[in-house]
């Protein structure tokens, strides 16, 4: 599942991100992609992933080109060869979220606001959502059948109502 949610600025949806991230090691979510998306003061969006394609082809390609130069009896030769192919294929993939997607999202944006992006594998709610209400924030797009959506946007505006009456 697709969920974005805006915040009122980068160190917020940040926050989130790396509370999800530390969720994920407690086995309660599994993310595809978590990415931050900003608008600057300047109107510039810019997308923070946490994934790195290029790094990630780079460390694979190594890997089996290490393996491949073993047979030639040429490992470092080999090595570097695929880590440089690896790289190369790993910059021109795209997985997880779409990046035109998440710049055309990013251009609605108000300067100096962010959104989280994450598409979502495999969650257990009751012990999500507790956890991220704190920080509100307004979903502004899920592909959450319409159930869970209402659900969500309940919980992240009680924090903000909360919030706004303190």
């Amino acid at each position: 599942d697709l969920i974005a949610v805006e915040y009122p600025d980068k160190g917020t949806a940040e926050k989130v991100r790396d509370r999800l991230l530390q969720l994920m090691t407690e086995h309660v979510i599994e993310l595809e992609d978590a990415v931050i998306v900003n608008r600057d003061e300047k109107g510039r969006v810019k997308l923070h992933q946490v994934q790195n394609p290029a790094a990630r082809g780079a460390m694979g390609g190594a890997m089996w080109g290490g393996l491949i130069g073993l047979l030639f009896l040429a490992p470092l030769l080999g090595m570097a060869i695929g880590a440089a192919a690896g790289g190369a294929s790993g910059a021109m993939v795209d997985i997880g979220v779409n990046d035109n997607f998440m710049r055309e999202l990013g251009q609605k944006l108000p300067q100096g606001g962010a959104a989280l992006i994450v598409l979502v594998r495999k969650v257990t709610p009751d012990k999500v959502l507790p956890e991220i209400s704190e920080f509100g924030g307004e979903v502004i797009q899920t592909s959450l059948d319409d159930e869970s959506e209402a659900r969500l946007r309940e919980v992240l505006e009680l924090r903000e109502s909360v919030a706004q009456t303190a």
